[in-house]
């Protein structure tokens, strides 16, 4: 009997989800052992080609990992769709944007006069930029399309499952391929993933105030942290309240606040916005030029409340990324 077929692809993205699979050390020879991975184009020498000639519903499984930026990226999306009886939105860039959904803030014209004609290391004297088709005597060259916005994987093709984290915890990617392989997968579209938050796995939980009030925001730089005491107690932007857990908080072992890359629980449907909910909710004020002074604290509150899920949140993107008014 052959062995299940599986896949991976690497969309928008740094390049840690695939490290994660590497990260799981001696247990990937199980996984080997027990699927035939056919397509895993960062690690071996696959081609589009190799998927092209698959048979739908040929893999077993596609983990893609990364957000969709360019046309070739959804290209990939929609083939491996095709192939795939199972596909697993991998990561934080998969499952909400993730931090290349940030360039959601700025229009595409935006984006490519800043990286080829205003960085301070670029040198463009003609302000070229490029193009998607360009003619020379061999005949016509083309480039991905960049599309205006970040798309999740799901804005782009249907997902059967998340599975969360930048990147993902090896444990979860663990239990995801044993629930694969044991036929005990959840309903479709769960996050494979506890869904409780992460103070719930705290190891700080019980430092936590009955009533908890702050009277400022701070920045880890800013202080020398209490590696005892609940980080948000401090007045430290811990996203633990509003973030899943299933990562047994190492951020928050290393005496860094949680920055959220698990994403919300089935509970919220905008994770910056319950990040403001739960910060409004424990201000130690009543005076408002006092919490506007305060919320002024907050450097790059977008970069901080939806840093791995603007482009699946209420928001989405400027204004201007679909044809708006340009700033």
């Amino acid at each position: 009997m052959s062995k299940p077929k599986v896949g991976f692809y690497w969309c928008a993205s740094c390049g840690g989800c695939e490290e994660a699979v590497v990260d799981l050390a001696e247990t990937i020879l199980k996984v080997v052992d027990a699927v035939d991975i056919v397509f895993w184009p960062v690690a071996l020498d696959f081609k589009r080609a190799d998927v092209e000639a698959m048979e739908n519903g040929a893999l077993a499984v596609s983990f893609v990992n990364g957000a969709i930026r360019t046309s070739e990226q959804e290209e990939m999306a929609e083939l491996l769709r095709a192939k795939s009886q199972l596909i697993v939105a991998f990561g934080s860039c998969s499952h909400l944007g993730g931090i290349p959904g940030l360039a959601n803030l700025h229009h595409q014209a935006g984006i490519f006069r800043r990286v080829y004609q205003e960085a301070p290391s670029v040198v463009n004297p003609e302000n070229t930029v490029p193009q998607w088709r360009t003619e020379v005597p061999e005949g016509t060259l083309t480039l991905p399309v960049f599309h205006d916005t970040v798309k999740s994987l799901d804005q782009t093709i249907d997902v059967d499952y998340y599975l969360p984290g930048c990147p993902p915890p090896v444990k979860l990617i663990v239990g995801a391929v044993m629930a694969i392989l044991e036929n005990r997968l959840p309903a479709k579209g769960a996050v494979l993933a506890p869904d409780i938050a992460l103070c719930h796995e705290c190891p700080r939980k019980d430092s936590k105030p009955e009533k908890l009030l702050i009277k400022e925001f701070k920045r880890p730089h800013e202080m020398l942290t209490d590696s005892r005491q609940c980080l948000l107690a401090q007045g430290l932007l811990c996203l633990g309240p509003a973030t899943r857990s299933g990562c047994e908080a190492p951020c928050v072992g290393a005496n860094m606040p949680c920055t959220g890359c698990l994403g919300p629980t089935s509970h919220v449907k905008d994770q910056g916005a319950k990040v403001l909910s739960a910060l409004a909710s424990i201000l130690d004020s009543n005076d408002e030029e006092q919490i506007e002074a305060r919320l002024d604290d907050i450097v790059d509150p977008v970069g901080t409340f939806y840093r791995y899920s603007l482009p699946a949140s209420f928001l989405y993107a400027h204004p201007s990324a679909n044809g708006g008014p340009q700033p």
